[in-house]
């Protein structure tokens, strides 16, 4: 239930948002329309001025506060970021642009670069500790491969949409977002913490001293909780082996590199050609047969498994796979990614609660979304470096503070988790981080907005082609 009011508040919001640009539209046209001769030379300039990709803004890496306050909140955001599987995105950008100085653009380009390198340091961590629980690896590839090729289907739509997309409406949209996937995740984590306090009270009630017949005392064991302690049967290698899955990271670099291919060659014709589409076209069967193969698998087997009675999930998530369920993925997939694609992030805000939201336990949802966000980020940053969009002194360094917050974020807060047998943590840090980017983006949208509404810009959408 709870599922299903906050997609019917996320599809009404953003209808009534999208709907409002055209009578926004209507109302400035109606309103400029005297003064249309005397006006259009201002808004071309601002406009062009606002969408301009040219006009780069490179502080020079040097010593300074600034670049200390950058790196502790590099640091703090990668490491709060990746435990949580959401990238960081919406704190990076702000960071960025209003600390060190950069253009939004190549701050969203040098977010990506951060948001590769915590994802990559994060999934080096994962592979070599066990899943909590069972004996399967803890990042889940059947649902990396259900929603990875959607995700990066979804940014390369936002990308598209973030030229045709008035900025205010942008801003709107990540309000509404953020705040809906904040508030949820922050409600997923009071019923765990809840859940987990029961389990606590039962663990202790039964660790309560039995007396045998010699008088000696014996201590009852939890097993709802002793997978949660390590497990020293295996060795680190050993583990990095079993958590290795060669042939579904094979399909899912495939299609990485597919896309990257398609994003080169798209990126070196004209805007709007008939090879320009042709590219961009190209992408939609790539995604939808390798996101359409894992779905019919997915459904198979779990009506195998229900026909012969097993109830035993198919992947960690509980839900069952049905055609409905799989159309809900898919939508979710592609929103996370179109928002990616807007922001600069890496779809995590999207994929990371909705994998704890199919019933998949925090610590693989962790795994499994920083798994999925290090391709799609380094598609970005691949994509972003071809174009000369960021300084490569910069990205090293903040790529490499990244790399040391998402490892030891990861190894600090599995300890945590450990001790305190409570994995709803890893659910308040993905709210938290979720609920501060809602803050920053949104307060950063809005004194932008007044700006553009101030100095009389357009808007309303814009032209794609023209945009380009």
């Amino acid at each position: 239930m709870a599922t299903r009011g906050l997609v019917s508040y996320l599809l009404s919001s953003f209808s009534v948002a999208v709907l409002s640009v055209f009578l926004i539209t209507q109302y400035q046209n109606g309103y400029d329309s005297p003064l249309q001769s005397r006006l259009s030379p201002s808004l071309n300039s601002n406009l062009s001025s606002h969408l301009s990709s040219t006009d780069k803004t490179w502080p020079e890496l040097k010593f300074s506060w600034r670049l200390v306050l950058a790196t502790v909140i590099g640091f703090l955001g990668s490491a709060c970021g990746t435990v949580g599987g959401v990238g960081g995105g919406g704190i990076f950008v702000p960071m960025l642009t209003l600390i060190v100085g950069f253009d939004t653009k190549s701050a969203a380009a040098l977010s990506k670069c951060m948001i590769m390198g915590a994802s990559a340091s994060s999934v080096w961590y994962n592979l070599r500790v066990p899943h909590p629980t069972k004996e399967v690896p803890i990042i889940d590839y059947d649902l990396a491969l259900l929603f990875q090729p959607m995700l990066m289907l979804g940014i390369t739509l936002g990308v598209a949409l973030s030229v045709v997309f008035p900025y205010w409406l942008i801003t709107v949209l990540i309000i509404i977002l953020f705040l809906g996937t904040s508030s949820r995740s922050c409600f997923k984590g009071f019923e765990m913490w809840k859940e987990e306090s029961i389990m606590k009270k039962e663990f202790a009630r039964q660790q309560e001293t039995v007396v045998d017949s010699r008088g000696e005392r014996a201590v009852l064991i939890d097993t709802q909780y002793e997978p949660l302690l390590p497990r020293e049967e295996k060795s680190i290698m050993q583990i990095l082996k079993f958590n290795l899955r060669w042939k579904r990271v094979v399909v899912l670099v495939v299609v990485w590199v597919l896309f990257l291919v398609l994003q080169v060659f798209k990126n070196d014709v004209n805007a709007c050609s008939a090879w320009y589409w042709v590219f961009f076209c190209l992408q939609f069967p790539i995604a939808l047969g390798v996101f359409g193969y894992e779905s019919v698998k997915l459904c198979k087997e779990h009506k195998k498994r229900m026909s012969t009675g097993n109830t035993e999930s198919i992947c960690e998530a509980s839900i069952a796979w049905t055609p409905i369920h799989i159309a809900f993925c898919a939508l979710c997939g592609i929103l996370g990614g179109t928002v990616g694609g807007l922001l600069g992030s890496g779809g995590g805000f999207i994929l990371g609660p909705l994998l704890l939201e199919i019933g998949v336990i925090p610590q693989v949802a962790s795994a499994t979304a920083t798994f999925v966000m290090t391709f799609s980020a380094s598609l970005s940053v691949v994509e972003f470096y071809l174009l000369k969009r960021f300084p490569i002194p910069y990205a090293l360094y903040l790529t490499s503070v990244s790399v040391l917050a998402g490892f030891w974020g990861q190894c600090l807060v599995r300890k945590v988790v450990t001790i305190l047998k409570r994995a709803s943590i890893i659910v308040f840090i993905l709210s938290g981080v979720i609920f501060a980017s809602a803050i920053t983006m949104g307060v950063i949208g809005i004194e932008t907005s007044i700006q553009m509404i101030q100095n009389h810009e357009f808007m309303g959408f814009l032209d794609f082609c023209s945009s380009q």
